[in-house]
């Protein structure tokens, strides 16, 4: 069969597939690193595990077709958006990638907000102004060190330093991962001169923009470790996030895209780069005619696992087991759970207010409640982000009618349950084990000329059965959603003072708690 293998570079792992021409999934590896924390709102990782993850998840998948008699015909590229890696000439790191969850640039942003620069700078750009984005990590560089910023030969993403490591060759970066940057105008399609001042950086030590479908060629040496021909086109992908709705099928009007991992996420595709009114939507690319407008949330799974954790630790450490008992018993609370409110921002939150230095609160906590209202009232808290997300959609002349949901959290029955009405949508939960690889290389395909009709991406990809909404429950939530924006802006100077007077440690020195 011919195959084509979709390399998806994650925070966590890189992960390698080959799917044949009806999106079946033939091989699958996936290659994990650590992410460091090495000091408060620091979120690094080692750039050449990365690039050698990369070369890695290649070889085992391209050896694993050839087990299988497939035909590798194409290599799809994906990786996760805001990574912030100085580089060397040759495109070799020369400092550690800066991922999205660093959140060391809160100042900057604080400032280019009070200057009031933001709402025009996310409008040409579709990148909201956040400690996450590449552009306020340059401006923090340039604070602290203009020096090292200035002589750095090359400033990329994730991305750049993946093409280094397989092609060896030019320095490129694909629109879609561009539109990310707060740095690029997708409007003019050109890096953004303000951007640029702001961020102190020339465009010269920035990669050139190419599409999505852009060709590339396989490094001699990297071809010859995989066992694939030199002439294999590796095609150069988009972004983790729009290809996530490419790889669930979720990329026609009126469907939407919900991951629910760690974090998770609310996408879905329009014809044309736009900006919402309120700042409240992020607008990257898929393609040159396919642009995905949605929220991310960096709570999600997350949040049941700190519950383990807190209350209900496990002397096994069998933390799947112990999350599946939570959810058991959290399901068991009925809806709104008794009056319990959770604002779930353990690490922080971006959408749809994208404020550095949210930090969670429950209210209305009674002694009443116990664990399973906690954990329940977490999930709801999740899925009310979601929500808020998908009024802005609303706003925006974008309805939705339909949600295709993926992640670990969409295995479970309640968290699809509290989604379908939160969002008052029907949920179908995309039976694929990584859909940002497949979307990988079912863009692949699409620059080959097999699929040249993206739409057709949602009959290859299976669903199970629709979960609706229950009409009550999503009477309930419409009710308690204005509550969920008015209670988290309003105890945002609060978590700030509390940010001031007790500050985050530093890893290893916690007071060690007396038994």
């Amino acid at each position: 069969m011919d195959v084509v293998i979709g390399i998806d570079t994650g925070t966590t792992s890189t992960k390698g597939i080959a799917a044949g021409p009806d999106g079946e999934i033939r091989a699958l590896t996936s290659v994990h690193y650590p992410l460091s924390v090495p000091g408060p709102g620091r979120a690094e990782l080692d750039g050449r595990a990365l690039a050698d993850a990369a070369r890695q998840a290649l070889t085992e998948v391209a050896a694993a077709c050839r087990e299988r008699g497939d035909r590798v015909i194409a290599i799809g590229l994906s990786s996760f958006l805001h990574a912030l890696v100085p580089m060397n000439a040759d495109g070799s790191p020369r400092g550690p990638v800066v991922t999205w969850a660093d959140n060391r640039a809160a100042g900057q942003c604080e400032r280019i907000v009070a200057d009031g620069h933001a709402r025009e700078l996310q409008a040409r750009t579709g990148t909201p102004v956040h400690p996450m984005s590449p552009l306020t990590k340059l401006a923090w560089w340039a604070d602290e060190d203009s020096g090292l910023l200035r002589d750095t030969p090359r400033w990329g993403g994730v991305k750049e330093l993946v093409v280094a490591a397989l092609t060896g060759g030019p320095f490129l970066v694909d629109l879609s991962v561009a539109s990310g940057t707060g740095l690029y105008d997708i409007h003019s399609r050109q890096w953004d001169q303000d951007a640029l001042s702001i961020a102190a950086v020339r465009p010269e030590q920035l990669a050139e923009v190419v599409p999505t479908t852009h060709p590339l060629t396989l490094d001699r040496s990297v071809a010859v470790a995989a066992g694939l021909p030199p002439e294999t086109p590796l095609i150069i992908g988009a972004a983790d996030g729009p290809l996530a709705n490419l790889g669930v099928g979720a990329v026609s009007r009126g469907v939407g895209a919900v991951s629910l991992g760690t974090s998770g996420a609310l996408r879905t595709v329009v014809d044309a780069p736009t900006s919402d009114q309120d700042g409240r939507l992020f607008c990257y690319a898929l393609t040159e005619d396919r642009w995905v407008i949605g929220g991310a949330v960096n709570n999600a799974g997350s949040v049941v696992r700190w519950a383990g954790e807190a209350l209900l630790p496990s002397a096994d450490d069998d933390e799947d087991g112990r999350d599946a008992q939570l959810l058991d018993e959290a399901a068991r609370i009925v809806a709104g759970s008794e009056g319990l409110l959770c604002l779930p921002y353990l690490l922080g939150e971006r959408a749809p207010w994208w404020r550095p230095g949210m930090r969670g609160a429950y209210l209305g906590l009674r002694r009443e409640h116990g664990r399973p209202h906690l954990v329940r009232a977490a999930v709801e808290g999740v899925c009310q982000q979601l929500a808020l997300v998908r009024d802005s959609f609303d706003a925006e002349g974008a309805p939705l009618t339909e949600i295709r949901a993926t992640g670990g959290a969409a295995a479970s029955r309640l968290w699809i349950d509290v989604l379908a009405a939160a969002l008052d949508l029907p949920v179908a939960v995309a039976d694929v084990p990584e859909g940002t690889a497949l979307g990988a290389c079912l863009l692949a395909r699409h620059s080959l000329g097999e699929l040249p009709d993206l739409d057709r991406a949602a009959t290859l990809v299976p669903t199970g059965d629709v979960t609706r909404p229950d009409p009550a429950d999503a009477a309930l939530y419409r009710r308690l959603r204005p509550l969920v924006e008015k209670s988290a802006l309003a105890v945002l100077d609060v978590v700030s003072e509390l940010d001031r007077i007790a500050p985050e440690p530093l890893p290893g020195t916690e007071k060690a708690v007396r038994s």
